[in-house]
């Protein structure tokens, strides 16, 4: 099945969906979207990953497979190094964040600043730790960040490989992409009474109808 834009309607109605990108893309608030909209159980990995003191809990992997092999769900593409196919496996819709490197730098700095400073706790009492430490933490989200730029496309390459026929993989490219896309399929992929038991995978059920503009469109 080849790569979806942003102006191609799905295929069929999705129950299990990761989002891919990398760190700063914007995976988590376009994942709770897509929750919101398709009445979706949502799932933060990094919620489930990070134990007190950002050590890693031991449940983790276990937790994933549990809620992975349930019938719908959205989440994040990532920890595959811990994870292998687990999601990917099952997922039936795959939205990869494919914007330019400035863009999610330019994101994952100011999220990560904007966390610093305000000594926002994030996942299990966690809290960023300070700003500095980029320069000496090899791993720091935004080093990190910028080393892991093309996993998430060589991911989708390898999964399209693997699976092309039962996946749907949507590549959006920059934010009005992102915008553009949401506006026209969320809508018509949520059941009308928004009953999550209507949400499922089906090809049966024929494509999620979505009209828009056909013309090409980069993002920004």
């Amino acid at each position: 099945m080849p790569l979806l834009s942003w102006r191609d309607p799905l295929l069929w109605r999705p129950s299990r969906v990761l989002v891919a990108g990398t760190s700063g893309a914007g995976k988590t608030s376009l994942a709770t979207s897509l929750a919101e909209a398709w009445q979706l159980p949502r799932v933060e990995l990094d919620a489930l990953h990070h134990g007190q003191h950002w050590v890693p809990r031991p449940s983790f992997v276990a937790e994933v497979s549990r809620f992975a092999a349930g019938p719908r769900w959205v989440t994040e593409w990532q920890y595959t190094a811990k994870l292998g196919d687990i999601l990917c496996g099952k997922a039936d819709l795959v939205v990869w964040l494919d914007h330019p490197r400035q863009l999610v730098m330019r994101q994952v700095i100011a999220r990560t600043a904007a966390r610093s400073w305000r000594r926002e706790v994030l996942w299990n009492g966690n809290v960023e730790p300070p700003l500095r430490t980029v320069l000496t933490d090899p791993d720091h989200v935004i080093r990190w960040a910028w080393r892991t730029q093309k996993g998430p496309g060589e991911r989708v390459t390898r999964l399209l490989q693997q699976r092309g026929a039962a996946v749907m993989v949507v590549r959006l490219r920059g934010r009005r992409q992102v915008r553009r896309w949401t506006s026209r399929v969320l809508p018509f992929a949520a059941p009308s009474d928004a009953a999550p038991a209507v949400l499922s995978s089906s090809a049966e059920a024929g494509p999620v109808s979505a009209v828009g503009p056909r013309a090409d469109d980069p993002g920004s």
